[in-house]
């Protein structure tokens, strides 16, 4: 029995979605609850399962293509189902080439042979053309990968590493680029994956139809995460968005910027004193965010307008205040929420703020996690960063950075001392807030973290 798969309906607003990328081709098997498309909408970009185990028949949609929620999208032939619903003089789908329409690639591509990891042994030993190097081991490959973001998949896919075969470093042992990397038998970040990337593109053909060799600075595919000089780098649809949510953001919304300066000493002696015993009890580490995040919060219910929004013909101040952390991945820029955060402790904005963050890295992020944010929060300090102007989260106020701890001399009273000292900057949408209400919010958000520590309760 053929099951046809529609597009989802990926939160309650959303009515379209694109198909950002097909994890699996026609011919391939697919266990159930397997994910075998992954799917981008405005909110939330997303892996769907199959509902059935079976084989995949036809695919509707091309990857970039945007169709309405409900909207068939491919074709899965129930196990079992299959093998009677094919002529027996049709080639074994595992053999069979695809279709230069149903895979959406240009027919020219099919003349590639697909390489096979060395670790299979011999061609002739290879399982079934499974993408994910699934073979007969779908269910365990389907594990694994329910980990993996969307970009590592393709890294592993450009070095044809087989990831049931990776162990992963990341977090929970998830699978990173680095781990693709170093299963490639490579060193080193991007401009390494460029070169393995390069060895692994076919050769340039000439016009008469022969192959050339490479030049020894011919330029191989290029991806966002391993992006190699003089080569163009396609948008994937998350950069698609990002770019629109951007540019939409500065058009719209006259940004205005200002900064204070914090002495975030007694903080930082605090969370030093606390973070071990901590990471042991509630099991997510104990940074400096949870102390900033709590003293934002507080100072918002004292400048709501903070937590607003403009509209056409009125400013709507929300009710609840729900934080956003901006998350960078690979390729990508998430902002999951904390719902609530202002009813929240400091101990309780960590493992709210931890596991966010877990999911985030680990590709499990739903609809629900991503949306309702009315204020931005954002940890650049942490890649080192002492100024930013960021640009302001659509439909928001105002984003607020927590910049790197710095120890230098500053004036204490009438003396010199070491202090660490962390700047603290908004961006705002000068439609909503004036600079008198900027400077009293950020005014209460350095008196509430210097009145921080070096003691207290969690």
């Amino acid at each position: 029995m053929a099951t046809t798969i529609t597009m989802p309906q990926l939160g309650e607003t959303v009515t379209e979605g694109t198909v950002a990328q097909w994890l699996k081709q026609p011919g391939d098997a697919i266990e159930k609850y397997e994910a075998f498309v992954e799917v981008s909408t405005d909110k939330v970009n997303a892996e769907v399962p199959s509902p059935v185990s079976g084989v995949l028949r036809e695919i509707i949609c091309r990857e970039g293509e945007t169709v309405a929620t409900g909207a068939p999208i491919a074709v899965i032939d129930e196990a079992g189902v299959a093998a009677a619903d094919r002529a027996s003089d049709e080639p074994v789908p595992g053999n069979a080439p695809v279709p230069a329409a149903a895979a959406g690639v240009p027919a020219a591509a099919q003349d590639v042979p697909l390489a096979v990891p060395s670790s299979y042994g011999a061609a002739g030993d290879a399982p079934s053309r499974n993408r994910n190097g699934a073979g007969n081991g779908a269910a365990n490959s389907a594990d694994v990968l329910r980990g993996v973001s969307p970009a590592v998949r393709r890294l592993a896919r450009e070095h044809r590493i087989d990831l049931a075969r990776v162990t992963g470093t990341g977090t929970n042992g998830r699978i990173t680029a680095n781990d693709v990397v170093a299963a490639a038998g490579r060193e080193g970040p991007a401009s390494t994956v460029a070169a393995a990337v390069r060895e692994a593109s076919p050769p340039p053909v000439a016009a008469n139809g022969r192959a050339l060799p490479h030049a020894p600075d011919a330029p191989g595919r290029s991806t966002y995460t391993a992006p190699a000089p003089g080569t163009s780098i396609p948008l994937t649809q998350a950069r698609k968005i990002i770019a629109k949510r951007m540019v939409e953001s500065l058009a719209t919304a006259p940004h205005a910027w200002t900064m204070v300066e914090v002495d975030v000493s007694n903080v930082w002696a605090w969370r030093t004193r606390e973070k071990d015993r901590f990471a042991r009890d509630k099991g997510y580490p104990l940074t400096l965010l949870p102390f900033f995040i709590h003293a934002v919060v507080q100072a918002i219910k004292g400048q709501p307008l903070l937590n607003a929004r403009f509209a056409d013909d009125e400013i709507y101040v929300h009710r609840e205040i729900n934080v956003g952390i901006a998350v960078g991945l690979d390729g990508n820029l998430m902002v999951p929420v904390i719902r609530d955060a202002d009813t929240l402790s400091i101990a309780g904005l960590a493992v709210a703020a931890g596991r966010i963050i877990e999911k985030a890295r680990a590709g499990k992020l739903g609809a629900d996690d991503l949306g309702g944010g009315t204020f931005t929060v954002n940890n650049t300090g942490a890649n080192g960063s002492v100024l930013s102007k960021p640009i302001i989260n659509g439909g928001q106020a105002g984003i607020v950075t927590m910049e790197a701890v710095v120890k230098r001399p500053v004036v204490v009273g009438d003396a010199i001392a070491i202090r660490s000292m962390m700047n603290v900057c908004l961006s705002l949408d000068h439609r909503v807030i004036d600079g008198t209400i900027a400077n009293a919010f950020l005014g209460d958000v350095k008196r509430r973290l210097e009145g921080m520590g070096p003691a207290g309760d969690l």
